[in-house]
């Protein structure tokens, strides 16, 4: 044991060195050099000022990082562009000529929705977003944007641009002067239900040969295009498609920023690498009703965010104009006045004249003799340009950032809201809600654009469209561009390589049954997923998505045989590498590991199952997660990933109330059915054996991936561009053969009888089952056939949604063709004879089996799990929710004594027999 002699002194605390201001365990090793820098930094401040001892820091910063002494940059700079004017590379293109286009385009935007918002018409659109970050698009058209078509006239990769949603007029404006849209288009704006209508914000689903990526919602374009990029990355490493020559961008709002998931995949995209990826942050420093942070300064708010969170930062914040007076600032008090000037204020120097900007920012002897030792009048102060107006300052941030390695960049891109449109919208808090520019404004606008537009044109309150002519100096200048990077944007197109699918033999196993053993249904999806990515044709192609619970849902196996993916590789040894279980990461790996974040991880499988028209290459993402942490927390984002066509499996496992025993309210999952049934683009099943998992994931895997699915006679909602989402249950049991004879389609559409009654019952009912309640329902048979000489049908209903819509596709033929033959809905079709009641059992919620109940013959009665979960055993939860056995006999015999066929006392001696308790109910106190 160490002495109190030989123990070390600790340093004194004021000899300590400070981290973050407090003392750490590092003692100063020499406090006379220590106090001697830092009465140098004193000197400094008394002679030179705070300004000048800043200089100073910064440089030894900049420094220490060059010798890689490990002190931490700052997360905020001055309120200046951090590339100076010194180190502007030459601008490339006809400045004039693109200005004049910027123009032609800026108008026809305004104009479009201005027409839209007519009387007659008024369908609404926003006018102020494009303006101001139509130089940014423009610098990122006419030098970075790379289409889809290689030199050699073959299809790339090319760049995925995440367009901002509110920004949508102005890539119809462009598009109508490329030649792709027509003034007819342009005045469908917002009017989809006529044929050539546009839709008002970027979606896939909507125009599926010129969107690729939806961006409204708010805040999911940013996450998507993070996770667009590591896909890129991951097929790249994987062999697949070459993107090495891939960007991604994505252009966002500033205040679209405070939305969760716009930061939620800052720090993946920096842990990853992700220099394929730039965000162009438009700071017009408003979100829609007023100031983004009226009080701060939310550049610097971002810069310190980003610069935190590992990315590379360009603030462009002043344009050329600004330089002049900068040079000038030899005591750092111009910059001063730009760091401590709140936004709210320099939103009203914005829609302010020179003389107010004169007395209210140069308000000092300095900042007054810095204004006049410049060229600039107060005349000019107005049209002092914001960084994200300026072309050569856009053009060297975008270089900058294409240029930057080992992580992402972000442009801060300082402009204004409503730019050039007048003083009815520049920079005013309600420009957001301005769908229309008045005559007086549209002339104004004219004048301001140079454009050959007479007074008499403007008149009437439809102003015309402008071009210039295809053969103006600007269209072959604007053509010329394109060419040159590819092709015309935005653009999707879908030309895909086939794949080999499986054949048969690859889902038979699990049609055999499980024997003696019991499996529960989500190790039993596992299996069926293993054996598809075993085969030759698709395996490879197979991106299991994973929100760090792979070994809940027994898909460790994997981890070994695939391997996760991680670009950088495994730079460490496993502690459990001996496993057979182990924990292996791969730059090849086929796992995508998303961490405990589901929206990170829709993310993934959105982008996966896109890649068909992305890249032109299938994928097939199955995407397995907590059934309550799916459509519930999520979705909003598979909203989105239907809008962008993705396909592929939502695996909702540890699905059903009770099912999931002991997880409590938060984890139990009743409803997930219901929400999948109101996205158009889902196909939700829930399946209760391991043979009908089997035939669902081939009827997934034959329309998703190839041209031909099951001969199947009825109509299928959006053709191949669907998701198949199953619930699946952990709860483990004896598996069955599928029947002999079944027909596997009727699986698909949703009902089939499981088990017949015998002919002899002298009662007869019909029982709905479907995922885990099937076993109450089974053990239900027993009991009215034993007990009560009642003979039941037993029915599974794995497709409660598909047999809900073919109810609302017959319902709406027959409506609307009186003279046609009738449609027979599936569930009229297959209960109109069946004799007895009908009584349906979930572990979900009773909205899902009513979702049939229109087309039901006869009585209908639903059980379900109503009202909020709790945790207990599997037995205790069901008797509270009322759907054990029992009570399913209960209802039965409830049924049959309503309809005459039973006496009301055999129902009271059945809940004495059963031991129920009349009075229970379902809500949690």
């Amino acid at each position: 044991m160490e002495s109190d002699e030989t123990r070390p002194t600790p340093a004194r605390a004021e000899d300590r060195v400070l981290v973050d201001g407090i003392p750490s365990q590092l003692p100063d090793s020499d406090p006379d050099e220590t106090a001697e820098w830092l009465a140098s930094l004193e000197a400094v401040v008394e002679h030179s000022g705070r300004e000048r001892a800043r200089h100073l820091l910064m440089q030894v910063l900049k420094a220490q990082h060059a010798h890689g002494v490990g002190v931490p940059m700052l997360t905020s700079t001055g309120y200046i562009n951090t590339i100076p004017p010194e180190q502007e590379p030459h601008f490339p293109g006809d400045e004039h000529t693109e200005r004049r286009i910027r123009a032609f385009i800026r108008w026809n935007a305004a104009v479009m929705v201005t027409r839209a918002n007519r009387p007659e018409i008024g369908v609404g659109g926003h006018i102020a977003t494009y303006a101001s970050a139509a130089s940014l698009y423009e610098v990122g058209f006419n030098h970075f944007f790379r289409g889809k078509v290689a030199p050699d006239g073959s299809r790339r990769a090319g760049d995925q641009i995440f367009y901002q949603g509110h920004a949508s007029p102005g890539m119809y404006a462009r598009a109508y002067l490329e030649g792709r849209l027509t003034e007819e288009q342009l005045d469908l704006f917002r009017q989809e239900q006529t044929p050539g209508g546009l839709a008002s914000y970027p979606h896939p689903r909507l125009m599926p040969d010129f969107w690729e990526f939806p961006t409204v919602s708010m805040g999911l374009g940013a996450i998507g295009s993070v996770y667009q990029a590591r896909l890129n990355r991951y097929l790249l490493h994987r062999g697949i498609v070459d993107t090495s020559d891939s960007r991604v961008w994505a252009f966002l709002g500033d205040g679209e920023m405070d939305e969760p998931e716009s930061i939620g995949g800052l720090l993946p995209a920096a842990r990853e690498g992700l220099d394929n990826l730039t965000w162009i942050v438009n700071c017009n420093l408003q979100r829609l009703d007023g100031p983004t942070r009226g009080n701060g300064k939310i550049i610097q708010e971002l810069e310190s965010l980003f610069r935190g969170a590992g990315w590379n930062v360009i603030k462009v914040i002043w344009g050329r104009k600004w330089d002049e007076l900068l040079a000038h600032d030899h005591t750092g008090e111009l910059v001063e006045k730009m760091n401590s000037t709140p936004d709210g204020q320099f939103q009203t120097y914005a829609a302010s004249g020179g003389q107010y900007i004169r007395e209210n920012f140069f308000d000092s002897p300095e900042l007054e003799r810095i204004l006049q030792e410049s060229s600039l009048t107060e005349d000019d102060l107005p049209v002092l340009d914001r960084g994200g107006h300026d072309y050569r300052k856009v053009y060297t941030a975008f270089k900058r950032a294409t240029e930057h390695t080992g992580a992402p960049t972000v442009i801060l891109a300082k402009t204004i809201k409503g730019w050039t449109l007048g003083p009815d919208f520049e920079s005013r808090n309600a420009t957001h809600q301005m769908k229309k520019l008045s005559e007086k404004a549209l002339k104004k606008f004219r004048d301001r654009l140079y454009l050959d537009i007479s007074d008499e044109e403007l008149e009437g309150g439809l102003p015309p469209y402008y071009h210039p002519g295809d053969d103006s100096e600007e269209m072959q200048y604007l053509h010329e561009r394109r060419r040159e990077l590819g092709g015309y944007l935005p653009e999707r197109r879908v030309q895909v390589h086939g794949l080999e699918l499986p054949s048969r033999d690859v889902y038979s196993e699990l049609k055999q049954g499980s024997g003696k053993n019991e499996i529960a249904t989500t190790m039993a999806f596992v299996r069926q997923v293993r054996d598809v990515m075993r085969h030759e044709g698709i395996g490879d192609r197979v991106v299991p998505i994973i929100p760090d619970e792979a070994r809940t849902f027994g898909m460790d196996s994997l981890f070994r045989e695939v391997k996760i993916y991680n670009p950088h590789g495994q730079m460490y040894e496993p502690v459990d590498r001996e496993m057979l279980l182990a924990y292996i990461e791969g730059r090849d790996g086929q796992i995508l590991h998303e961490g405990i974040t589901e929206a990170g991880s829709v993310a993934s499988f959105t982008a996966a199952g896109s890649s068909y028209a992305t890249h032109g290459e299938y994928l097939l993402p199955v995407y397995v997660f907590y059934s309550m942490f799916g459509f519930q927390r999520t979705g909003d984002s598979l909203w989105q990933a239907g809008d962008q066509r993705a396909r592929g499996f939502l695996a909702g496992a540890t699905a059903g109330r009770t099912t999931l025993n002991g997880e409590g309210l938060q984890h139990e999952d009743g409803q997930s059915l219901l929400l999948a049934a109101s996205n158009p683009a889902v196909e939700a099943y829930d399946p209760a054996f391991a043979y009908e998992i089997s035939v669902l994931v081939e009827d997934g895997v034959n329309r998703m991936l190839g041209d031909e699915g099951w001969e199947d006679p009825l109509a299928r909602p959006n053709g191949r561009d669907v998701m198949y989402y199953l619930t699946m249950y952990n709860e483990p049991t004896v598996q069955p053969p599928m029947p002999e004879g079944l027909d596997e389609l009727d699986i698909v559409r949703g009902v089939y009888r499981y088990a017949e009654a015998p002919d002899d019952a002298t009662h007869r009912v019909q029982l709905l089952a479907s995922g885990s309640a099937m076993k109450m329902a089974r053990e239900a048979v027993d009991l009215l056939r034993d007990d009560w000489e009642v003979g039941a049908d037993l029915w599974s209903v794995p497709g409660w949604v598909p047999l809900h819509r073919d109810g609302v596709r017959a319902d709406r033929w027959n409506r609307l063709h009186p003279h046609e033959e009738r449609q027979v809905p599936t569930v009229e079709r297959v209960f109109t004879d069946p004799p007895g009641p009908k009584i349906a059992v979930t572990d979900f919620q009773k909205a899902v089996p009513n979702l049939i109940a229109p087309w039901m013959p006869g009585r209908f009665v639903v059980l379900g799990t109503d009202g909020w979960g709790r945790s207990d055993t599997r037995e205790l939860l069901r008797r509270h929710f009322q759907i054990d056995a029992p009570h399913i006999a209960v209802a039965a015999l409830a049924e049959l004594a309503e309809a005459g066929e039973v006496k009301t006392d055999t129902v009271a001696e059945a809940i004495d027999r059963y031991e129920l308790d009349p009075e229970a109910g379902f809500d949690v106190p």
